[in-house]
């Protein structure tokens, strides 16, 4: 996956005229002098869910509630959201450029004038259409690719296995040089811990002997002051949203 750190004065919660897509290069350029992909948080999630081979999805449920919450966090740090409280309000309804996260922004500005929702109501909301748009993004990017297999010889199946291998691997460098290393996140990396800290994704980092280590420099890392206080306020309702689901999915499936 790709992103890279933000110099003050084009930061995604401050954005530069010109440039709305809220998707982050990876450091560096790509093989060839190419410019590198660009991605969202949500397109991070999903591929550091997804088996690079197989293309079997791990934690498909609290990675579709973290992609869903992932959108919320997209428009907190392009400036389009905020939330007060539990409650998520819009700003500016301008597109950002992707069409995942402004389909979410046009929800959310339609329902605002009959009822405001909280940050869990949207998460909750957004969930079900939000990995099958992140998953058609990736396969436009050329990151994803598409497989149509059958189950049993009868059941037809889509796999995603990946394409360019690239993105995802400079994006997990990254992040073990902030969450193993100790290296300074950008507002997108602080980001990206928070939404896996609180859809408890962290496996999908880390084996189990560095499991423990990585959750608490996770949680570290999510409740620190990376970011300016509305856009911190944005992901830590995400965070705890995301936190209250997971755990009410996991005692509802535990009691049926």
């Amino acid at each position: 996956m790709s992103f890279a750190t933000n110099s003050p004065e084009n930061t995604p919660g401050n954005p530069t005229p010109g440039t709305p897509t809220p998707g982050t290069p990876a450091p560096g350029t790509a093989p060839g002098g190419t410019p590198p992909v660009e991605t969202t948080l949500g397109e991070q999630l999903l591929l550091l869910s997804l088996d690079d081979e197989s293309g079997i999805e791990k934690a498909p449920a609290n990675v579709a509630y973290a992609i869903a919450a992932a959108s919320l966090v997209e428009l907190a740090l392009a400036g389009r959201i905020e939330v007060d409280g539990e409650q998520v309000t819009v700003r500016d309804a301008a597109p950002v450029g992707d069409p995942t996260v402004d389909a979410a922004l046009a929800d959310i500005a339609g329902w605002e004038k009959t009822r405001a929702r909280a940050t869990k109501e949207w998460i909750e909301h957004l969930r079900r259409g939000a990995v099958d748009g992140t998953t058609k993004s990736l396969v436009a990017k050329g990151l994803l690719r598409e497989e149509k297999k059958k189950v049993l010889g009868l059941f037809p199946v889509r796999r995603y296995p990946e394409a360019d291998g690239s993105v995802e691997a400079a994006l997990r460098r990254r992040l073990d040089e902030v969450v193993l290393r100790g290296a300074a996140p950008d507002e997108r990396i602080a980001s990206l811990v928070a939404l896996l800290h609180g859809a408890k994704l962290h496996g999908l980092l880390y084996e189990k002997e560095r499991l423990a280590t990585a959750r608490t420099n996770m949680e570290a890392i999510a409740h620190s002051r990376w970011a300016a206080p509305a856009v911190r306020q944005a992901v830590k309702a995400a965070e705890d949203a995301l936190t209250a689901i997971v755990v009410m999915t996991v005692v509802t499936t535990t009691v049926l």
